[in-house]
């Protein structure tokens, strides 16, 4: 076959490699994919403790900013300092209003990690809010069957009285004016305990009220329960309260499964552990005002459950 003047053909072998080398370039000249869709992490509220504010959480907010980018973290600034020795009611209310609006915007749900005192702010929430939509409630070193030790805290605010005598302050209708007395727990007077507590026996359900069964029914509402201590945090007395374990008359730790609440299923501890829905993560090593700090305890504790 004749072909034009000083040209030469196409080879064979180069006819047939063109359709793909067309295609190639046809794929690198397209825009690229757009990278698959991630759901955003559920908003994060925290709640602080005892003398504390939001300043004592930067490492904390620092820990999710860089394992969960993008995630709306809120560390509520109320009650701070001596203001959180105010009546533990009068906070749930303050905190409510906070968080009702946070909520309200999260239809896929928010995250709560409640600090020490706080974490009893946050059980009460979620016991009075009807429609919140809390997916983990982490309670981080919190108190939550009482306390009952000498602390640093109770030697400033009662410096005249030790543990085996402060029952007489806190079981009056003026010590309950102080937050700590809202769940001081005194394993000697467990009647008077139960009489004058104005706090932690209505959430634990040990008192009969009106809104018990509703109350349960609003904490049952919560996805997932865990639960952070451990035994040399140096403040929370015992320290298994942080897992629901208090002492007996003998001072004789009880676990939760032990205990009368969790028997009674008074406000549902007993339903969420059925369900699967308590995660309990001790860990030694760890100071009561270094749990908010701690990057291996975040890592281990608290970052798996901010999806």
């Amino acid at each position: 076959m004749l072909g034009l003047p000083g040209r030469r053909l196409p080879s064979a072998e180069f006819l047939l490699l063109l359709p793909f080398l067309l295609l190639l370039l046809l794929l690198l000249l397209l825009p690229a994919a757009p990278a698959p869709h991630r759901a955003a992490y559920k908003p994060v509220i925290v709640v602080h403790g005892l003398f504390d504010s939001s300043y004592s959480f930067r490492h904390l907010l620092e820990y999710i900013n860089e394992t969960h980018p993008g995630t709306a973290v809120t560390v509520l600034d109320l009650f701070d300092g001596r203001e959180s020795l105010r009546p533990l009611w009068e906070q749930v209310q303050g905190f409510r209003e906070a968080v009702a609006p946070i909520m309200a915007k999260a239809l896929q749900g928010v995250h709560l990690i409640c600090y020490s005192q706080g974490g009893l702010v946050c059980r009460a929430l979620l016991s009075v809010m009807d429609e919140h939509n809390v997916d983990s409630f982490i309670s981080l070193s919190s108190p939550q069957m009482g306390q009952y030790g000498d602390t640093n805290y109770l030697k400033w605010l009662f410096p005249t009285s030790m543990r085996s005598n402060l029952y007489r302050i806190c079981y009056s209708p003026w010590g309950q004016e102080f937050s700590i007395c809202n769940y001081w727990h005194d394993p000697h007077h467990d009647d008077l305990y139960l009489n004058a507590s104005s706090f932690l026996a209505l959430i634990n359900g040990e008192r009969d009220h009106p809104n018990a069964t509703a109350w349960r029914k609003n904490f049952l509402r919560l996805g997932r329960l865990v639960l952070i201590g451990g035994p040399d945090d140096g403040v929370i007395t015992p320290w298994q309260s942080s897992f629901f374990g208090f002492y007996d008359a003998n001072e004789t730790v009880l676990e939760m499964e032990k205990q009368l609440v969790y028997l009674r299923d008074s406000f549902g501890l007993k339903t969420l552990l059925a369900r699967g829905a308590i995660v309990r993560c001790p860990m030694a090593g760890i100071s009561h005002t270094a749990w908010h700090s701690n990057r291996t305890l975040y890592e281990t504790c608290i970052e798996p459950w901010l999806s």
